[in-house]
């Protein structure tokens, strides 16, 4: 049964944005717009939103939520783009960004969209349609080798050569062209004791395809210095990360912001002239209460990070 979307860490996203009634503010994920009203009902009437997403589906939702809002602009848009997109919309600089990542629960219950690996549909696996390579594509015509990458470096999984090896196998019979058939082949690669394990088979495989169908992790690695140069001083980047690719990525971007110097360690003071371009306002991440984990076993894996720049 389809479930309503609860955006995770949600309170403490808000709070830790430290909204100010005038200000602008991005969500560059839009998703179905929990944390994209949220910031909006803490606005004023000279406070500004921009809400980004490459979904078409999410955009028309918060279309509707937002219907005749002179504050909120909606644009349809990969959020790696976000300097241009600001241009565009007329934005100099920012107050807040916000980076929700992963992909949603809507998307998930869409069976048509070829994220889920409980429901038959077409490959796809697509977050954005207009988009022309899809998962369709990257089973059937991707190397071994290409899909055991993709396997370990997006999955973390274990069985990524076997399952490489199985997939090469099959499509060579005839087209891989669902997610159930993707599914029973992924798990006559593994051995029956992986198939008893609590984790359905296929997850660690679908979540490692999609990440390559949207580059991912790439949009991740361009989008974080483009968002910082965007804010105004003492604005802030928050980015709620689901797995541990994704947070190393944010952590690492974050630590080289924060100490960007590039002298040797022996030196007694700094000659390279970098100077720190943000604050961590979360020295760690936050992560779920047992009370959100208890209402939304999504939020299990999400760990939030915030930098305030400087």
């Amino acid at each position: 049964m389809s479930q309503e979307h609860k955006p995770v860490l949600f309170a403490e996203t808000i709070e830790l944005l430290d909204i100010r009634p005038d200000g602008i503010y991005v969500d560059g994920t839009l998703g179905r717009a929990g944390h994209a009203s949220a910031i909006l009902s803490r606005l004023g009437k000279d406070g500004r939103l921009v809400g980004i997403d490459k979904d078409h589906e999410a955009i028309a939702a918060a279309e509707k939520v937002f219907t005749r809002d002179a504050r909120v602009t909606l644009v349809r848009a990969d959020f790696r783009n976000i300097a241009d997109v600001l241009k565009e919309a007329g934005v100099d600089r920012v107050d807040g960004i916000l980076l929700d990542l992963g992909v949603s629960s809507p998307q998930l219950d869409d069976a048509s969209r070829g994220f889920s690996y409980m429901a038959d549909a077409p490959l796809d696996m697509r977050m954005d349609r207009r988009q022309s390579y899809d998962a369709y594509e990257l089973v059937n015509f991707a190397s071994e080798e290409e899909l055991k990458r993709i396997l370990w470096d997006y999955g973390e999984e274990r069985y990524a050569p076997k399952i490489a090896r199985k997939i090469v196998e099959e499509r060579e019979k005839t087209p891989i062209e669902t997610t159930l058939a993707l599914v029973e082949i992924i798990k006559r690669a593994m051995p029956a004791a992986a198939l008893r394990e609590k984790q359905h088979p296929a997850k660690r495989s679908f979540q490692a395809f999609r990440i390559a169908v949207n580059d991912e992790l790439g949009a991740i690695a361009d989008v974080l210095e483009d968002a910082v140069d965007a804010l105004n001083p003492h604005g802030r980047l928050a980015v709620i990360t689901f797995h541990s690719l994704e947070d190393r990525i944010v952590k690492q971007a974050f630590k080289k912001m924060e100490n960007p110097c590039t002298c040797p360690k022996e030196f007694p003071v700094c000659v390279c002239g970098k100077t720190p371009l943000i604050t961590s306002v979360t020295k760690k991440p936050v992560t779920a209460s047992e009370r959100e984990l208890t209402e939304n076993p999504r939020a299990r894996s999400a760990k939030l990070r915030v930098a305030e720049k400087r």
